[in-house]
């Protein structure tokens, strides 16, 4: 069967099962989630045989460090899995409430609540947590979802998958909520992205030529973003204590993740007394350092940064610093280079902190905390599904309340319009 035909069947096999969840008890779904945690939990060993599988077959083609993080799973992250699947099940029914309501002078009640998005489908890479994530924020708004993962991750999310639609059938609802893709050919990326009428969004996490083909291509509506490339300034006020733990962990506690920090904006009335220390604990953790001829006259160790360093995301232990005159030479930066993901200030002066949060347009703003904070499942969302840096729908992490739109309940007494 062409994978053209395949695709066709499972797309219209997700849109009657999602009008199943969709109309599934706030307490069933809740069950469908803590079954869903206790199974993946009871096949540890089996999920880690099946990814061992796939961490092999990337180290054969000599993908690099960072990709085969993101593709590792052991059983710390498997319970944290199960640990993000009890958040999500925890968490308030995004569909079965009012969002507002209010009587018209002529008796027309009128309220506005919650709907499904319908089918989602999922395109993805390397993470194999995605899997997860996708089809228990979907589970838990009454979404149906296709799940297309990359070829390398393939062994990993197939048996995550037949774990949740074993859960499904445990719990009498269709196996076809969850869907995987079963084909490692790219065609499926494709044929999905013109699936308007079947699937009614399309919701691309992975490098940036994917997110770009899903954006040019797609007929489907799309959330996404395109990169991360996410700075953090110290303003003038900065805390160094703070700011130097700060900077380390945005960097280097997984430099591999779109909410790790890529650029060091310092403002210039703090950074002969600043960078030296700030270099030394970067250096310490093998983080390589480049920066402007002023920061190099600093640090003269470091190698000077070119225009293409300020718009790389790097994903790597590697960092780029810029001395700036003061908040507004920052933001201005920001405006130029940033991807509208993460963005962070590090300062004492609620002014100044005001100033970078009502100027800096991103998805994002942090003030004295960690970029690596940018994740649905630190915002309380349980998961997310992926960050979104557009300005129509949902913007930041995409959770269960995100999977959501609504409609207007119009309730009347026999009233006709002049």
């Amino acid at each position: 069967m062409k994978i053209t035909d395949i695709l066709n069947k499972i797309g219209n096999n997700s849109k009657s099962s999602q009008k199943e969840i969709a109309s599934t008890s706030h307490k069933k779904r809740q069950s469908v989630l803590k079954i869903c945690a206790n199974n993946i939990k009871g096949n540890i060993k089996n999920i880690i045989d099946a990814n061992k599988q796939d961490v092999d077959d990337a180290k054969k083609s000599n993908l690099r460090a960072s990709y085969i993080d993101r593709l590792r799973l052991d059983p710390e992250r498997i319970l944290g899995i199960v640990k993000s699947l009890d958040e999500i099940s925890e968490l308030p029914d995004p569909l079965n409430r009012k969002l507002a309501e209010w009587q018209r002078p002529n008796g027309l009640k009128i309220s506005r609540k919650p709907t499904p998005l319908g089918v989602l489908g999922i395109i993805f890479e390397s993470r194999p947590n995605v899997t997860v994530d996708a089809a228990g924020l979907s589970i838990k708004s009454g979404n149906s979802v296709i799940l297309r993962c990359g070829s390398d991750s393939y062994n990993s999310c197939k048996i995550l998958t037949e774990i949740i639609r074993n859960s499904l059938k445990d719990c009498q609802l269709s196996p076809n909520i969850v869907q995987l893709v079963p084909s490692k050919n790219r065609e499926a990326v494709d044929h999905m992205l013109k699936m308007s009428g079947i699937i009614d969004v399309i919701i691309p996490r992975g490098g940036k030529s994917l997110v770009e083909k899903v954006q040019k291509h797609s007929t489907v509506p799309v959330f996404s973003h395109l990169e991360g490339i996410c700075h953090v300034y110290v303003d003038k006020y900065a805390d160094f204590e703070k700011s130097y733990s700060v900077v380390v962990n945005g960097k280097m506690r997984r430099t591999g993740i779109c909410g790790a920090t890529e650029t060091l904006l310092v403002n210039s009335q703090i950074a002969n007394e600043f960078l030296p220390s700030m270099y030394d604990k970067l250096n310490s953790q093998g983080c390589e350092v480049v920066g402007d001829k002023f920061v190099k006259s600093i640090i003269p160790d470091i190698n000077l940064a070119t225009d293409e360093d300020w718009s790389t995301e790097y994903l790597s232990p590697k960092i780029s610093i810029k001395i700036v005159k003061d908040i507004y030479e920052a933001i201005e930066h920001i405006d130029k280079f940033g991807t509208d993901h993460t963005e962070a200030i590090m300062t004492e002066n609620k002014n100044n902190a005001d100033i970078f949060t009502n100027s800096v347009d991103s998805a994002i703003v942090m003030v004295n905390a960690s970029t690596q904070f940018a994740d649905g499942g630190e915002f309380g969302l349980g998961a997310e599904i992926g960050i979104s840096t557009g300005k129509l729908h949902a913007r930041g992490p995409v959770g269960a309340e995100q999977l959501t739109s609504f409609k207007y309940v119009v309730h009347g007494n026999g009233q006709i319009r002049p």
